[in-house]
């Protein structure tokens, strides 16, 4: 099993175990699928329209709007992405039909105080290349449309209100904090420049690091999501005039030419880096098998 698919399937296992948990207590957000997106080929992998979730604000909360980018790792061969197809990651179709909203979504001023009465909306992860990418596999009927679900979920809000918005911000967390931080001058660039505008990428600094064998493992990775995807015209062309397409998907490439107020979080040991990119288990000589 690849890296992206076991990061999809560790996130997907927590929601679970979040809407489990929370489910009870905390007030269920319908999907809202984006009509009309696939006349303009703006389609999860396997072709079906993406979605969202809205929580509309209130107050002086009203014409402020966080959008959250969902993540759920990457997919970075043909395998892998076929695979997604069958999954929320990777279809509308599979999924959830509501979400509980908690922590920067959450409607309660004690757990959210900064945001609770915002328009506060979910964007649903399908492309499987933090919301860039613009092609397909034609042979197998898989759609890298990222880049357009980016853009027609911005003219959808845009539609709902968010073109008169005095407040924004755009964060993700993990996949999505990657997103976040490809997509944050585009954001700024949707509203005038009087209004305030901030971006929060949590947990998306992914690492260009060594693994302690030597190796690259976070790159390898990476490189395939770039290559299956043909992401090099949609990446940043500040980055990419200098440094390879593979380079221009990590971070710590992109940060420095952002103009739009950034916030980046992580925790100084990110356990999915270190067991993934740092100490993956390919780099172990001697891993014990199963008897």
């Amino acid at each position: 099993m690849d890296l992206g698919t076991r990061a999809r399937d560790t996130e997907t296992a927590i929601s679970f175990l979040e809407y489990k948990l929370m489910a009870p207590s905390v007030p269920m957000v319908p999907l809202t699928l984006i009509e009309g997106a696939d006349s303009k080929g703006a389609v999860c992998l396997d072709g079906t329209l993406p979605g969202y979730h809205l929580d509309r604000g209130f107050g002086s909360g009203a014409n402020s709007w966080p959008i959250h980018l969902e993540g759920g790792g990457w997919c970075n061969n043909h395998r892998s992405c076929v695979y997604r197809k069958t999954s929320p990651r990777g279809s509308s179709k599979f999924m959830e039909k509501a979400l509980p909203f908690t922590g920067i979504l959450s409607n309660k001023p004690e757990e959210n105080p900064d945001f609770f009465h915002w328009n506060r909306i979910k964007l649903r992860y399908c492309d499987g290349a933090s919301f860039s990418g613009d092609s397909q596999d034609e042979s197998s009927q898989i759609f890298y449309r990222g880049q357009r679900i980016w853009q027609m979920a911005m003219e959808e809000f845009l539609s709902l209100g968010m073109k008169q918005a005095n407040q924004a911000l755009l964060s993700g967390c993990s996949a999505g904090g990657l997103a976040s931080i490809l997509h944050c001058d585009e954001y700024m660039e949707l509203l005038p420049s009087s209004r305030k505008v901030k971006c929060l990428s949590d947990a998306g600094m992914f690492l260009d690091a060594v693994d302690v064998s030597g190796g690259h493992s976070l790159r390898n990775m990476f490189q395939g999501v770039v290559t299956v995807q043909n992401l090099q015209k949609d990446l940043s062309s500040t980055c990419t005039n200098h440094l390879d397409p593979t380079s221009c998907f990590f971070p710590q490439n992109l940060v420095s030419d952002i103009k739009t107020p950034m916030f980046l979080l992580n925790t100084a040991y990110d356990s999915w880096q270190i067991q993934e990119s740092l100490a993956p288990p390919t780099a172990d000589p001697d891993p014990i098998l199963p008897t």
